[in-house]
């Protein structure tokens, strides 16, 4: 444990660790019991027939799903290229001295990171039509959930660049750099070290709200499988082998985020 985590937990003493053991068996008892009754249910039910399964040994089903699973990574990619160089320079806008830049980042920030993504969604997809922007079905998703992670990236931004020591800027200044040089070579680096895993997190989020591609008629994956289930009458099972693939994609964006952090 670093000195800075030192400062900010305290080891727990015997009677402390005693409870999170106790704590830990009990959650895990408890996620035994609902899986075992999961399981209990769906046999009961005839939802654990291999008959009901053996669809998914198929490549043309499989092949469905994961062209899903690719036009939701695809969705969410380019909304993150997209939104963070934009919530960067929100975030600039928000640390400049100036109102007249200032004032209008704060707007737009507290604006869309309080409206939830879905209104969004449904505005955009009403009100663009009727001043005469027509988009395809792709950027009808994309740009709504741009505009709501341009406002949560541009927090993390100025978080992480406020997180960095004012001496890192007064040394820059000192050796002669100008501000915007100071910024660029000693207090970004150092920020988006620290940042990096909150990004990370924000990407899962981002990923997640790319599952309302249904709104747009857009097919991802959650909208690829509510095709394909409903078309096969397995819904159940079309649903759970969806969950496993975003577990899988999420856990491996988990496992990046702890990497970042502890190279950080």
């Amino acid at each position: 444990m670093s000195v800075s985590e030192q400062a900010l937990f305290d080891q727990p003493g015997p009677r402390g660790r005693r409870w999170i053991r106790l704590a830990t068996i009990g959650t895990a008892v408890l996620l035994v019991g609902l899986f075992w009754l999961a399981i209990t249910e769906f046999h009961a039910h005839g939802q654990l027939d291999p008959a009901k399964w053996t669809i998914f040994g198929q490549w043309p089903v499989m092949a469905f799903l994961l062209r899903g699973l690719a036009a939701t990574l695809l969705a969410a990619g380019v909304s993150a290229v997209i939104a963070a160089p934009l919530g960067f320079l929100v975030a600039l806008g928000r640390l400049s001295r100036r109102r007249v830049i200032r004032w209008p980042a704060v707007a737009y920030v507290e604006l869309f990171r309080a409206v939830p993504i879905l209104l969004l969604l449904f505005a955009f997809l009403i009100l663009a039509p009727r001043f005469g922007l027509r988009l395809p079905i792709f950027w009808q998703l994309v740009v709504p959930i741009v505009v709501s992670n341009v406002a949560a990236l541009a927090e993390i931004f100025r978080a992480g660049i406020l997180s960095v020591d004012r001496g890192q800027t007064e040394a820059g200044l000192c050796v002669g750099l100008s501000p915007s040089a100071t910024m660029r070579l000693v207090v970004l680096p150092q920020a988006l070290r620290r940042v990096a895993p909150a990004l990370v997190t924000q990407f899962i989020r981002l990923l997640k709200e790319s599952t309302l591609g249904y709104v747009v008629s857009f097919l991802e994956l959650l909208h690829a499988g509510r095709v394909l289930g409903e078309y096969t009458h397995a819904l159940i099972q079309t649903y759970l082998v969806m969950t496993l693939m975003f577990v899988a994609v999420n856990a491996l964006l988990s496992w990046l985020a702890t990497v970042l952090q502890q190279r950080g």
